[in-house]
């Protein structure tokens, strides 16, 4: 199999590259910095493509002649504090370039039979202690909404012959990247705390839910997305036990700490919502919120999760 990915170089997409080589595949990055990328250790195992998804041009090309694409990028959410000009690029990296994969897609002569296209669990906005499939509604919250156009851009692909799969994927754990990138030294100076959940002013109790997962298992999904002919429409890229921030604290404190001291360095209050906006802007609104997802699809796609729960996804991952 074929494949074309952008956002090949990201923390997901890295992992997808390995997964399709060592399935026999062949995939093809599409990187804006492709001589660096070929440069890297690795480089050389798969083609790169020179070229920036939120502009038609000539890696459009690419797409002839390909199995599938798996579309994966998309400007980091939590990079910077959101001004307009943030929440644009936000929105346009997303959307953008998976209407310049479409138009990819509708000029091939050898088209993709396939377009595997990420999203978010945002997509759902923040909806309390519901829980949510993928028949559940959308948001009306800026994330929810730019997910909205991220998954209609891509719907066109359907018109073209195409099975098009949708992965909304929730927090994702990966060894000194992502969440954990954050949390982990955090965690490691001082004893863990919820982040946000209280609503307001009052000291922080971490009821919101995170839908999380490992790195590993959305890989997997992605992959089963990529070859399984049944995989069409959203599928959740969360693990089938979601958690409230709290545990995840109490989560990762423990596993943190276990090694040197047999009790758990946690405190069960954390900054307030107030504070978090004060300091973070309107991204802290995602942080304080969450979304109850499960992965009722993936499962009855009969994929078997490798790390279904936290505190043995947290040790593989801290392990590595």
């Amino acid at each position: 199999m074929r494949v074309l990915i952008t956002g090949g170089s990201g923390l997901i997409g890295r992992r997808l590259v390995r997964r399709i080589l060592e399935e026999g595949g062949r995939p093809v990055v599409l990187s804006r910095r492709a001589d660096r990328l070929r440069r890297e250790p690795g480089g050389g195992d798969f083609e790169v493509v020179q070229g920036d998804p939120t502009v038609a041009g000539p890696w459009q090309a690419a797409v002839d002649g390909c199995d599938a694409v798996a579309n994966l990028v998309g400007h980091n959410v939590f990079a910077e504090r959101w001004t307009g000009e943030v929440k644009r690029r936000i929105r346009d990296s997303r959307v953008r370039s998976t209407a310049h994969v479409v138009e990819a897609l509708a000029a091939a002569r050898s088209r993709p039979g396939i377009l595997v296209q990420a999203s978010a669990v945002g997509y759902y906005g923040p909806r309390g202690d519901e829980e949510l499939d993928e028949t559940a509604p959308p948001g009306s919250d800026f994330l929810a909404s730019v997910c909205r156009e991220w998954e209609d851009a891509s719907a066109a692909a359907e018109a073209l012959g195409v099975r098009r799969t949708v992965v909304r994927i929730g927090i994702v754990l990966a060894p000194g990247e992502g969440a954990l990138g954050i949390m982990t030294p955090l965690f490691k100076l001082g004893p863990g705390v919820p982040v946000g959940g209280d609503g307001g002013f009052g000291p922080a109790r971490g009821r919101q839910w995170m839908s999380w997962i490992h790195v590993e298992d959305v890989v997997g999904i992605l992959y089963k997305a990529l070859t399984d002919p049944d995989a069409s429409g959203p599928i959740n890229g969360v693990a089938p036990n979601p958690v409230r921030n709290a545990e995840f604290a109490r989560a990762l404190s423990n596993a943190l700490w276990k090694p040197y001291a047999p009790w758990r360095i946690f405190l069960p209050w954390g900054p307030p919502d107030a504070l978090l906006r004060l300091v973070l802007g309107e991204v802290a609104d995602v942080v304080a919120k969450g979304q109850r997802v499960v992965p009722r699809r993936a499962l009855e796609l009969g994929y078997e999760f490798r790390h279904p729960d936290l505190a043995g996804a947290l040790k593989d991952v801290l392990d590595a």
